[in-house]
């Protein structure tokens, strides 16, 4: 066991994890501060994808039931839990702490792990606590946690408290947008889903869904033919908006670049794409099937081999993990019309991914982006998901029918859905005073204060609150929607001192 201690200003913090060893959940449990892990191991025994949250609803509706504390479930299944204010605090404005149940799932081709039924297996590497091969849940899970470790304490001062724990924030918002007006009674939101610990955040990028797709007619594949699977992973991934300015590598326009390349000089004809997942993560796996001809195979090896060694060089910095396996295949029976593949593999390579504008007015901020997240091709169908993100709705909007005009034009059927607003920044904000000074006084530094270039429920809310002081702060975690995401342990003990802080803090009600 080692023993990392962080000093700042006059406050030690200090936390016991080991270095480089597996640890069990119970042993996760007793890390410090114990309050909020051994509430984040009982979270994440809870299976809780996006979609699915009937089960994590009870948990948390029981929860609050058993503390004996007001508790209810709205309409869509956002669960609302009330505490008075401690001795002292009851003059001071409501505070409604907010955090969203779901999380994202995602685990690595090779890990054996049942979303539905299993509880999230995880381990400390030196000071970070890890999954094993899936997501962590750690956002919003450590937001969770924290909440339930202020609703469960009987030791910790804090004026009245309304905790708000929204559903499908990963995948839609949906608990955020069907939060009618009216139900909250705070006056205060503090939002704990930003991953930086030395991060305010004071706004956000709203969102919409892109959805490409059309039917094509299969053919069967002529004589003279040979099978081949191409894979491309041991990319990065991570979240397609906190993580989209990094210009980290994407699985579905590498595979697209390989796949035109083949089509282009060899003739490359497709049965199969399985490339990406989730519309917030940044692809890190694809897979293609297709045959070639004969004639062609020892050269097209030769390219693919030569092609390869070019994209490690190009990304060696950034992804310097980057796989891509060719290996003959069985001869697939069906393959793509000609003329449809070319259109889908022309479109796929001008639809726009990454950085399309970074903010005029907000140094290093991404304004607008886009995510090719997913593409599908089989049976004769042809799916492809974006995300595109702007804290500019003009923007946003631009970008969206730029990618819908590229699919439009191979007869693609578009959608656009699940919009959702951004959170403009109130520099004004009476609880942004308070946890500047307190952040400041704790650290004896300053924080950074920011917008993000992500979905946080904030700007929903706002629509139906606008007269609500909203924040957003939290522990900091990294690879969040990859399998690579981990949590900070001496950062989470910061958070946890510095949330019991502001809470002392809060301003007298009007």
């Amino acid at each position: 066991m080692e023993k990392n201690t962080i000093l700042k200003g006059d406050q030690k913090l200090s936390c016991t994890f080991a270095k480089n060893d597996f640890m069990t959940n119970n042993d996760i449990r007793q890390l410090e501060p114990q309050a909020v892990w051994q509430k984040f191991a009982d979270l994440n025994e809870v299976p809780r994808a996006s979609k699915k949250e009937e089960r994590v609803i009870a948990f948390m509706k029981a929860f609050g039931e058993n503390l004996n504390l007001e508790t209810f479930v709205d309409e869509v299944g956002n669960v609302i839990i009330r505490k008075p204010a401690t001795s002292g605090l009851e003059n001071r404005q409501m505070v409604v702490l907010q955090s969203h149940l779901d999380m994202v799932h995602q685990k690595n081709n090779a890990t054996q792990f049942d979303f539905d039924t299993e509880g999230i297996k995880m381990k400390v590497e030196g000071d970070w606590v890890k999954a094993e091969g899936t997501t962590l849940g750690a956002d919003n899970g450590l937001g969770v946690a924290t909440i339930m470790a202020l609703l469960e304490s009987t030791t910790i001062s804090h004026p009245a408290l309304e905790a708000l724990f929204t559903i499908d924030e990963e995948t839609g918002m949906t608990g955020a947008m069907g939060l009618k007006g009216g139900v909250l009674k705070g006056d205060i939101l503090l939002n704990l889903d930003t991953e930086e610990d030395d991060e305010i955040g004071v706004g956000c990028a709203g969102g919409v869904d892109i959805t490409a797709s059309r039917t094509y007619q299969e053919e069967a594949v002529a004589t003279g033919k040979t099978g081949f699977k191409l894979t491309v992973n041991g990319l990065q991934g991570g979240h397609s908006g906190m993580d989209i300015i990094k210009g980290l590598g994407n699985a579905n326009k590498f595979m697209n670049r390989f796949l035109l390349d083949g089509f282009e000089n060899y003739g490359l004809q497709i049965s199969e794409i399985n490339g990406g997942g989730l519309r917030n993560a940044i692809p890190r796996e694809s897979v293609a099937v297709f045959c070639i001809d004969e004639i062609h195979t020892e050269a097209f090896k030769a390219d693919i081999a030569e092609f390869t060694e070019t994209l490690k060089e190009e990304y060696k910095t950034l992804e310097p993990n980057l796989k891509v396996t060719l290996e003959e295949a069985p001869l697939p029976e069906k393959v793509m019309n000609l003329g449809v593949q070319e259109g889908l593999l022309k479109a796929l390579q001008a639809a726009w991914n990454g950085v399309y504008r970074m903010s005029p007015d907000i140094e290093g901020l991404v304004e607008t982006s886009n995510n090719v997240a997913r593409v599908v091709v089989k049976d004769g169908e042809i799916e492809v998901l974006c995300l595109t993100r702007s804290s500019v709705e003009s923007s946003r909007t631009d970008l969206a029918n730029t990618i819908r005009s590229v699919f439009d034009l191979i007869g693609c059927e578009v959608e656009l859905s699940g919009e959702y607003p951004g959170w403009k920044p109130n520099m004004d904000s009476p609880i942004l005073k308070v946890l500047v000074e307190k952040y400041k006084k704790i650290t004896n530094e300053a924080p950074h204060v920011a917008a993000c270039h992500a979905g946080l429920e904030c700007g929903i809310l706002g629509q139906n609150y606008p007269d609500m002081d909203m924040i957003s702060f939290g522990p900091t975690i990294r690879g969040a929607h990859s399998p690579d995401e981990r949590a900070s342990i001496s950062s989470v003990q910061k958070f946890w001192h510095f949330v019991q802080e502001i809470l002392k803090d809060i301003p007298v009600k009007q």
